[in-house]
């Protein structure tokens, strides 16, 4: 063996260099030394760091192995039945199955690779050219279309040079224009609109990584990781609730039960066969009322219940009322022409004899039914309807989405915050009998400022107060032993 082996060693593949290199070190010391002479001790000291490097990696290498092997199971199995799995075991046996711990998740690029990102399914953006397409293909269109080439073959291709006419082919096709510009040019200018809105909005939720808490965007979280939860928080993954205090999730995105439901860490041997029914699970979607928690990620992304609901609503996409109306008037007008266009065919060229001359007159009828210039007319209305609302603060993604808006006969909605300045002020502390009392204030101020339930506009104005009065050092007189939620 010489130099030569050590260097394929060091540059091939780091795989095959892991399993072959324990078998080759001694042959490649052997060989360095024997080829001290001629490659001179620098090169020996260089292919012995080259070696200690090598040793190195290929036990960093071994052990992300071993960490991964330990969940690669658990990654090939459903959400469903990982997180039936979970509500059956206690916190610390799930620590040890998904290799993790209270300090949080070791490897987050690992367990993102096994078990993906927490990114919901959402449909896919059109691409101009199918934009395009669709602004201009419509059933109305198409009978336009059809009409205009019909058109052209009898007034221009098969017409006598002195009788050639291109009026109606080109009324029609600057109507068709005009009516699928309006609607691209609107439509990709909303959408825009929208997305660059959508990339303003990030959510964020304390993780654990490190020993420390912090706020990092839900779509970093992993499997594995723990996240702490208090209330107002939304969950932003499946989880496992490992330890909790008054723990109380709103869960009617998923359910429609409007009561929160209260959660607990305990092991729940008996758990069914749906993971909504556990006590000890909190899912996507669903918001925390009151209390506090420590929970351990087990799905994200389209894996989540939520997730599965998301995918099937991305699928599928609603026809408006407006698009089944503009598909029922074509499909009118097709009947029409069906019928009429054939009747007329062969009473003109009955009467007449000139078949000729009766397919034309009979194909005139049936440009004459068609009102060519409607796409266009409703296309405006509808790209005017969404400039106006657009001065309004309002986007619209679909033109079609303004006749909806239009056809609504009450709308309700929630002005609060709007009408007013969404904030409560605090006056006075007043006892049972009208009189000023600051143990009122003092009472009222650490109940606000030790509470973990869901901070209202009355806590905020309450601790306000207590800033503008000088009495926030108070809570350092006091600590919190436990509190119970009313």
């Amino acid at each position: 063996m010489d130099i030569a082996c050590c260097r394929r060693l060091f540059a091939g593949n780091p795989a095959a260099r892991a399993a072959s290199a324990p078998s080759m070190w001694k042959g490649c010391l052997a060989a360095a030394i024997l080829s001290h002479r001629r490659i001179g001790s620098r090169l020996i000291r260089k292919a012995f760091m080259r070696l200690k490097l090598m040793i190195k990696k290929q036990h960093e290498t071994e052990k992300d192995l071993n960490v991964t092997q330990g969940v690669r199971e658990l990654a090939a199995r459903p959400a469903s039945a990982r997180l039936l799995e979970a509500a059956r075991q206690t916190p610390q046996e799930v620590f040890a199955a998904y290799e993790t711990t209270p300090q949080g998740q070791p490897r987050p690029d690992i367990m993102r690779a096994l078990f993906g990102r927490n990114e919901l399914a959402r449909k896919k953006a059109d691409s101009i050219l199918k934009r395009l397409f669709k602004a201009f293909i419509n059933p109305f269109t198409i009978v336009l279309i059809v009409l205009a080439a019909i058109s052209f073959v009898t007034d221009y291709v098969i017409a006598e040079p002195e009788e050639r006419d291109l009026t109606a082919v080109l009324i029609v096709g600057i109507m068709v224009f005009i009516s699928g510009a309006l609607r691209f040019v609107q439509e990709v200018r909303s959408g825009n609109a929208a997305e660059r809105l959508q990339a303003m909005v990030k959510t964020t939720i304390a993780v654990m990584r490190d020993g420390e808490s912090r706020e990092r965007p839900i779509s970093e979280l992993v499997v594995g990781d723990v996240i702490r939860l208090a209330a107002g928080d939304m969950i932003p993954a499946d989880v496992r609730i490992v330890e909790t205090k008054d723990l109380f999730v709103s869960q009617s995105s998923l359910t429609g039960e409007s009561e929160p439901m209260e959660k607990w860490a305990a092991a729940q041997p008996q758990t069914g066969g749906n993971p909504l029914e556990c006590n000890n699970l909190a899912f996507m979607g669903s918001t925390v009322v009151s209390g506090s928690a420590l929970a351990l990620v087990i799905a994200v992304g389209k894996d989540t219940l939520f997730g599965a609901l998301a995918r099937r609503v991305a699928e599928t996409r609603v026809r408006t009322n407006f698009e089944k109306g503009v598909n029922a008037v074509s499909w009118v007008l097709i009947r029409f022409m069906v019928g009429m266009v054939p009747v007329v065919l062969f009473l003109n060229g009955f009467t007449k004899g000139d078949w000729v001359q009766a397919a034309l007159f009979a194909l005139s009828v049936a440009v004459g039914l068609t009102p060519e210039m409607l796409p266009m007319i409703v296309s405006a209305n509808l790209a005017k309807g969404a400039v106006a609302m657009s001065r309004k603060k309002v986007i619209v993604k679909h033109l079609n989405a303004i006749q909806n808006l239009g056809a609504m006969n009450i709308l309700c909605t929630d002005k609060t915050g709007t009408l007013t300045q969404d904030r409560i002020v605090l006056e006075y502390p007043l006892d049972v009998h009208g009189n000023v009392d600051e143990r009122v204030l003092r009472h009222a101020f650490l109940n606000s400022y030790h509470q973990t339930g869901l901070r209202n506009l009355m806590d905020e104005a309450i601790v306000d107060h207590a800033y503008e009065t000088n009495m926030l050092p108070l809570w350092q007189d006091y600590r919190k032993v436990d509190e119970i939620p009313f």
